[in-house]
C-alpha cells in the first residue's frame, strides 16, 4: 500500500485515506457502502458531536467533529467515484454562499446588528433558490430532520408571510382547542384521527415555544433527561423500602415522585 505515515494529518491526508478505504484492496466494509447504507451514521455522528457541545467536552468535540467530518469526506468520494463532483466542488460551493450572503463582509451592504445579517440572509436565500413565495420556503425545510425542530422552523418560515399569532399568550390559547379534539378522538380509537390529533396538538405546544424563544426540541430533552434522573430515583427509594412499583397504588407512586422531586 503506498501509504506515507506521518505525526500529523490534514484534510488532504484524509482524502487519501478514504479514497484507499473505498480502493478495489481496500477496507472490505467501506468499500462497498452506499450513501444510504451509511446515512444513519451521519445523524448519529452529527448527534454525538452536538451532545459534546453540550458537555462542553472539548476533547471530545475534537474527536466528534472529526468523525462528522470523515462522514462528509465519505459522501463526496462516492460522488467522486460516480464522476458527478468531488470534496473541492463541495468546498467550492459553500464557499461561493458564504461569499454571497455575507454581503456586507464581502461586498457593500450594510449590516450592523444579527437581526439585519439573518434578514439579508433569508433575503438571499430566497433569491438563489428561486424562492417566489413564502411557501416555497416552508417546503424548503428538510423533511428529515427531527419533528420538533422542523415544526419550530416551518412556523418560523411561515410566519413571515403575516400568518401568525399575535404573541406567545395567544399561540398558547390554541392548545386547549387542540386538547378537547384529541380527548373527543381517544373514546373512538381510531388510530390514524388520534395521530392526526395528537400531532395538532403538538404543533400548537411548538407554536409557543416560538413565541418565548425556546427551542423545543432542547426543551422536551432536557425535560426527558430530568425524568430520566428523576425515575432512576424512585425505583431506588421503591427497592429501599420494599415497594413493587408494579403493583402498588399509584397514590403511592406519586409520593414517591413527589418525595425525589
Amino acid at each position: 500500500m503506498d501509504f506515507q505515515y506521518k505525526e500529523a494529518y490534514t484534510i488532504s491526508d484524509l482524502l487519501v485515506i478514504m479514497r484507499l478505504l473505498r480502493a478495489p484492496n481496500g477496507c472490505p466494509w467501506d468499500k462497498v457502502q452506499t450513501h444510504q447504507s451509511i446515512r444513519r451514521n451521519f445523524i448519529e455522528e452529527t448527534y454525538e458531536a452536538v451532545e459534546a457541545i453540550d458537555k462542553e467536552d472539548y476533547d471530545l468535540m475534537r474527536e466528534e467533529l472529526g468523525d462528522v467530518l470523515m462522514q462528509v469526506i465519505f459522501h463526496s468520494i462516492m460522488e467522486e467515484e460516480a464522476g458527478r463532483f468531488t470534496f473541492d466542488d463541495v468546498c467550492n460551493e459553500v464557499c461561493k454562499k458564504l461569499i454571497i450572503r455575507h454581503p456586507h463582509v464581502f461586498g457593500n451592504v450594510n449590516a450592523e446588528t444579527p437581526d439585519e445579517v439573518l434578514r439579508n440572509w433569508d433575503a438571499i436565500k430566497m433569491q438563489t433558490k428561486s424562492q417566489n413565495k413564502v411557501a416555497d420556503s416552508v417546503d424548503d425545510v428538510a423533511k428529515s430532520l427531527p419533528a420538533l425542530m422542523r415544526a419550530q422552523k416551518v412556523q418560523k418560515r411561515s410566519a413571515k408571510s403575516g400568518m401568525d399569532f399575535k404573541d406567545a399568550e395567544d399561540a398558547a390559547k390554541k392548545v386547549p382547542e387542540e386538547l378537547s379534539e384529541l380527548m373527543q378522538a381517544i373514546p373512538a380509537g381510531d388510530k390514524d384521527k388520534l395521530s392526526e390529533e395528537l400531532g395538532d396538538l403538538l404543533f400548537s405546544v411548538v407554536n409557543i415555544a416560538r413565541f418565548i424563544g425556546v427551542d423545543a426540541e432542547e426543551a422536551l430533552t432536557k425535560s426527558t433527561d430530568k425524568f430520566s434522573k428523576r425515575f432512576r430515583k424512585v425505583e431506588d427509594l421503591a427497592a429501599e423500602r420494599d415497594i413493587d412499583m408494579k403493583t402498588a397504588d399509584m397514590s403511592i407512586m406519586d409520593s414517591l415522585w413527589e418525595e425525589v422531586k
